[in-house]
């Protein structure tokens, strides 16, 4: 079935949509950075923590030091990335500069708290970070550094982003103490956990694959009683050579205890395994479906 295409007014949407994330995504990133973390001198990772460090040393304007020291990833990743992600990310990373700005000049209250700073800055900057990487742009230049290096040299993007982060958090510990770069390393933590949380949703569900003699039994007992829907796959088993019956389906967190009761009590041998689910699409997660 060819892809259906967008009219001119849900280009608009997309657009307009897009651009209003890659807005408020960069604000409550330098919310966060301005209130909580660079008034406690506990930094960011990456491009972010290299900037705070120098601006601390040099007295030169956060803001546009982020701006700047990212303009050579900009170069780097205009080729081997995209337009439409390097304009984005520009764009993005514009907005932070502008809203570091803003908030510097209005002096917004803080706590000296450095628990709180970390909790609440790490929150806080998850989710502004987690906007923009959901709407295909980024607010660190280390991130694209990485992903050409991992095509060029091997290992993962996150292992060069977490080499990187070694370097950048051991300067942070020589210039503001190792007590604070400890909690610069929390902060981090919390805001990559938030990330994933916007990028991925709370509503994980899980997707289940179960295999047994009973199959039949099993996948009518979940439908009558979890009222949701299954799907029943014939397979060989490798070993005996005999046919199987899989039943796959997807369940809420909230009915995965009720569907292991329900498939114990119809056989306790039967092997089950449980994957996470962060978004799916189509059919029905409920009711019948096949």
């Amino acid at each position: 079935m060819p892809e259906r295409k967008l009219t001119k007014k849900e280009k608009i949407f997309s657009l307009l949509n897009k651009l209003f994330f890659l807005t408020v995504g960069p604000f409550i990133a330098a919310f966060a950075l301005e209130v909580f973390l660079v008034p406690n001198n506990i930094i960011d990772g990456g491009i972010v923590g290299i900037s705070i460090i120098v601006s601390y040393l040099t007295k030169i304007n956060l803001g546009l030091l982020i701006f700047v020291i990212n303009i050579p990833f900009f170069l780097l990743a205009f080729n081997k990335i995209g337009k439409k992600f390097v304009l984005q990310t520009f764009y993005a990373i514009g907005m932070l500069s502008l809203a570091l700005n803003i908030f510097t000049k209005h002096h917004l209250p803080t706590t000296d708290d450095l628990l709180l700073c970390t909790v609440f800055g790490g929150i806080i900057l998850g989710t502004g970070v987690g906007l923009v990487l959901k709407n295909e742009g980024s607010l660190d230049g280390t991130e694209i550094m990485s992903l050409v290096l991992s095509k060029k040299f091997g290992f993962s993007v996150g292992e060069w982003i977490m080499l990187f982060n070694v370097f950048i958090y051991g300067a942070a510990g020589l210039v503001f103490g190792w007590n604070r770069a400890m909690y610069a390393v929390l902060t981090y933590f919390i805001a990559f956990r938030v990330i994933d949380v916007v990028l991925e949703g709370l509503n994980s569900a899980k997707s289940i694959e179960i295999i047994s003699d009973q199959a039949e039994e099993i996948g009518q007992e979940l439908i009558d009683k979890l009222d949701i829907s299954v799907t029943y796959i014939h397979g060989v088993g490798g070993y005996s050579g005999a046919q199987k019956t899989i039943i796959y389906c997807v369940v809420s967190r909230l009915e995965l205890a009720r569907m292991k009761e329900i498939i114990k009590n119809a056989d306790p041998n039967a092997f089950i395994t449980i994957v996470d689910v962060h978004e799916a699409y189509g059919g029905r997660i409920r009711g019948r479906q096949r």
